[in-house]
């Protein structure tokens, strides 16, 4: 139980510090039994980005380890400043991210290089959130350049896992397994009529791709697709000195070159981290729509405001290859779908999302749980991103209704899966003035003559 409490009708109580509401667990708000159950396992989909790093970036594991400690406790100061959204990875990036690392050596330049895109990252939330510009820049923006973002990053998450040398054949059975039960949980108009009718099945649901993932952990583990754990006990201890090595005030600072080489893959993390946003509010809109009984505060300006500290905390003391995103959709969506339930089931949306994240960050610090996964975590990420380019795909192909639309947004997907930000967006915009842009010229001149 919380010390405050709160009437029907009116906003959980918080503490005003600047624009932002801030709140603590038991003095505003309850902690939430569902949440916190999913939330330890959960956690170890922000582990897995640790091969990345080490992979991609050149990372030591226990400098990654504490790269993903900071991020949860960055996580942390999100929800307590008054955002009613679960914070997460920009993972649709991710894959675009190391085909960018890619041109960098491992080590100093490709640690540069991450620095470069998030600090980018972090100037482009405060620049577009404060002024507004975010906004009017992504409406405006062809639905045809977004739809083959959105398709681009999904085909590079799937490209990734199916790739010779990807995971799919590492490890077959537990990823095709694992992800056909993440997508039939997920997507499917059986369960979904399933989820109407059996309380189980609800239950199961609620807790989003937790079950998919402890499913594929087991079945890797029985197959011996993946090692068994050395668990050890204890209390995580993050690293901290070895993580300063990997940072700009060690290895130096990106030059002016490397920043204008990533301003492409840190335009289209905004745009990517901005789609999410859209979804998550929409998400909360509906939870609004159905529970009365709460005033839900969910100002986009001080959610960028928040990214912004995020990624700019990050590209000084801990680069991270997932950036910082405002809202982690999985996640939120699970909160969303039980708190709609009514107030017995969950207290606040506040306590639903504040409860998640810090079980998700408590997590990291249990050495027991982090030794347990650690030998899976390449299956969850790559889960994730199975989810992830499924959800990308499928929302970019929304967007497009011609067959020239179709066209423009496939070929820039294509280069983008490909050959990365820079060459896509140019080929996008090239053929969006080629090919669309006349034809919507053409049409708004029929229409006045008509």
């Amino acid at each position: 139980m919380a010390l405050y409490k709160r009437k029907n009708g009116e906003e959980l109580p918080y503490w005003p510090i600047g624009p932002f509401k801030f709140r603590l667990p038991l003095i505003h708000y309850r902690l939430e039994l569902p949440e916190m159950i999913q939330g330890f396992v959960l956690f170890s989909i922000g582990l897995s980005i640790i091969p990345v790093l080490e992979n991609h970036v050149g990372m030591s594991y226990d400098a990654a380890l504490a790269v993903v400690i900071v991020f949860h406790l960055l996580m942390l100061m999100q929800t307590a400043l008054g955002t009613p959204f679960v914070p997460g990875l920009i993972t649709p990036l991710i894959p675009l991210i190391i085909i960018f690392l890619g041109d960098f050596e491992p080590g100093p330049e490709a640690i540069q290089a991450l620095v470069a895109v998030q600090i980018l990252v972090a100037f482009i939330f405060l620049i577009l959130g404060i002024t507004g510009l975010g906004k009017i820049i992504v409406q405006k923006l062809s639905s045809s350049l977004k739809a083959g973002i959105l398709i681009g990053a999904g085909l590079a998450a799937l490209i990734g896992e199916i790739q010779p040398g990807g995971n799919l054949a590492e490890t077959p059975i537990s990823l095709i397994i694992g992800g056909a039960i993440c997508l039939f949980m997920m997507f499917s108009s059986f369960y979904k009529s399933l989820y109407n009718k059996s309380q189980i099945a609800r239950a199961i649901a609620n807790f989003g791709i937790m079950p998919a993932i402890l499913i594929a952990i087991f079945i890797g583990w029985v197959v011996k697709e993946y090692p068994s754990p050395s668990i050890e006990w204890g209390i995580t201890i993050p690293n901290f000195a070895e993580m300063w090595n990997y940072t700009p005030f060690v290895v130096g600072f990106p030059s002016l070159e490397i920043f204008m080489i990533a301003i492409p893959i840190a335009i289209m993390g905004y745009i990517i981290a901005y789609g999410d946003i859209i979804v998550g509010t929409t998400l909360v809109e509906r939870a609004d729509k159905v529970r009365k009984d709460e005033i839900i505060d969910y100002d986009v300006t001080k959610l960028h405001l928040v990214a912004f500290l995020r990624n700019f905390v990050h590209g000084l003391f801990a680069p991270h290859a997932g950036l910082s995103g405002p809202i982690f959709t999985a996640g939120t969506a699970s909160v969303v779908e039980r708190y709609t339930y009514g107030r017995k089931a969950m207290e606040s949306i506040y306590s639903g999302t504040n409860t998640l994240v810090i079980s998700l960050t408590l997590g990291c610090f249990i050495l027991p749980l982090v030794t347990l996964f650690q030998p899976f975590l390449p299956i969850a990420l790559s889960i994730t991103m199975i989810l992830t380019g499924y959800l990308c795909i499928t929302l970019g192909l929304s967007y497009v209704k011609t067959d020239i639309s179709r066209g423009v947004a496939m070929i820039t997907a294509i280069v983008l899966a490909t050959y990365g930000a820079a060459h896509a967006l140019i080929v996008g915009i090239v053929l969006y003035f080629i090919l669309e842009r006349k034809q919507n010229d053409n049409s708004q001149s029929e229409d006045k003559a008509a």
